[in-house]
């Protein structure tokens, strides 16, 4: 794997930091949460897809792709945080509850334990390969 220089992982940091903020202070209805969460995402999802993997390795090319899709879930909810502060995408009401409001909860889940999943296996895979040569 490419490793981030220093600045590229502080970015990184700070973009995860601005996410936990972020959907944090939503939590507690905070007006200016999406304003906090979607700069992180962006910082956080744009870090990550800089590191490259130039291996043979078919399994952390998978889990690479695994974590591009959790990215791009991460800014799916952005998205969806902006839309949930009010109905700009002009839906009916029962619509609107139904496929948007508080819907960004469900894919930050489903993103960060993809997230979580990959980033272990990948850390695990390259000590094999490490291993073996």
């Amino acid at each position: 794997m490419r490793q981030l220089s220093q600045i590229e992982t502080l970015v990184m940091l700070a973009g995860g930091l601005l996410m936990v903020v972020g959907s944090g202070a939503s939590l507690f209805l905070q007006s200016w949460a999406a304003y906090v969460f979607a700069p992180g995402a962006l910082m956080f999802a744009a870090m990550q897809m800089r590191q490259r993997y130039e291996g043979q390795n078919y399994v952390i090319r998978r889990l690479r792709r695994m974590m591009l899709l959790s990215d791009i879930l991460f800014l799916v909810a952005a998205l969806l945080m902006f839309a949930n502060q009010g109905n700009f995408l002009r839906l009916e009401y029962l619509s609107y509850v139904k496929y948007v409001h508080n819907n960004w909860i469900i894919v930050l889940l489903v993103a960060a334990v993809l997230q979580l999943y990959a980033s272990h296996r990948i850390s695990s895979e390259l000590e094999k390969d490490a291993k073996k040569r």
